[in-house]
């Protein structure tokens, strides 16, 4: 028998079922998306997110990691990448747009509660705040500036430094540049810095959970470590001066599969409800891009959240990253190959 628009006739039964609408057959594909996070107690703050996405539309979240930047950047080469989000810095956000490695979110698919505007980017969800700062064992001697932390000779012990571009700031901090003079970077000055402290520097992490482990360990007494993994953290001390405040954002890499970013979107609407930013700052001492969420905080451990020593820290200037996105990475590649 025919196919109507009314329904299809099961041959034999004599009953008709109705013929499901092209985008929603679309959507029950989506068994399974794929995303790359920071990983460690970042990544397991994203639970709170993903476990109303997943009851409401039967879609499995695996989240992956680590998150190097290099790492996109192949995905996105190599054609159709597997992954639909990817967790970046904000710099990140601008080197992945010159780059032409992003795609544009659908904000009207997200339709996110009220977020911080810094937070709602065209190629970029900014989810979660945090600051990458100067931690050390407790019983190493404590600096008070990158200066001392880059200085072995008054402050020795083994140094975890990041393999990302972003260390040029608080190579040049180290060298005496004030905070508010940082940008433009002068790049042959900071790679000077580092070729200087590069024997000292055990391991160069890519991963979040990395520098904690190697305090605890004691395999370096120094590390620029993301803030949240080291706060409150027995053995370990750490402060917010001249530390770097950013928003890691999750973006969409070019060529990502139609369907899982239509489904990508809607777990992205999740992430903007501030009783699930509070579940996540439960995890983490890091905090979400609602302006409701501060009351939902544990008022006790204020004093761990990013947010709330913003007058001691300095933020990048994403557009100087955009324009510099080619050279800073075929010179950080350079730089690599003498680790």
């Amino acid at each position: 028998m025919p196919v109507t628009r009314r329904g299809l006739i099961l041959a034999g039964t004599g009953l008709a079922l109705p013929l499901a609408a092209p985008r929603i057959l679309r959507a029950q594909t989506v068994r399974e998306i794929r995303m790359i996070e920071a990983g460690g107690k970042s990544g397991e703050s994203m639970e709170p997110y993903i476990r109303p996405f997943t009851a409401a539309t039967g879609t499995k979240v695996v989240r992956e990691s680590p998150n190097p930047f290099g790492k996109l950047r192949t995905l996105v080469q190599a054609g159709r990448p597997p992954v639909v989000l990817f967790e970046v810095g904000s710099t990140q956000v601008k080197q992945g747009e010159a780059l032409n490695l992003l795609e544009p979110l659908d904000w009207n698919a997200i339709a996110p509660d009220e977020m911080y505007p810094e937070a709602r980017l065209p190629l970029g969800f900014g989810w979660q705040y945090y600051s990458t700062l100067m931690a050390w064992r407790s019983d190493a001697k404590a600096p008070k500036t990158w200066a001392d932390f880059f200085n072995t000779r008054d402050f020795p012990g083994k140094r975890s430094l990041q393999d990302r571009p972003y260390t040029l700031a608080f190579a040049l901090l180290a060298d005496g540049v004030p905070p508010e003079k940082l940008f433009p970077l002068d790049m042959d000055r900071a790679f000077r810095v580092l070729e200087r402290i590069k024997k000292d520097v055990a391991v160069w992490w890519t991963a979040g959970a990395q520098p904690p482990q190697l305090l605890r360990d004691n395999e370096v007494q120094y590390a620029a470590s993301y803030s949240g993994r080291v706060a409150a953290t027995p053995g370990i001390s750490y402060t917010f001066d001249f530390a770097a405040l950013d928003c890691a954002y999750l973006v969409v890499p070019r060529g990502a599969d139609p369907a899982d970013k239509a489904a990508a979107m809607r777990l992205l609407r999740e992430f903007s409800k501030a009783p699930a930013q509070a579940e996540a700052a439960a995890i983490i001492s890091y905090t979400g891009p609602s302006p409701a969420l501060t009351p939902l905080l544990p008022q006790d451990k204020l004093a761990e959240f990013p947010t709330a020593h913003r007058d001691k820290q300095f933020q990048h200037d994403v557009n100087w990253w955009y324009d510099n996105a080619e050279i800073v990475e075929r010179r950080w590649q350079q730089f690599k190959l003498g680790f």
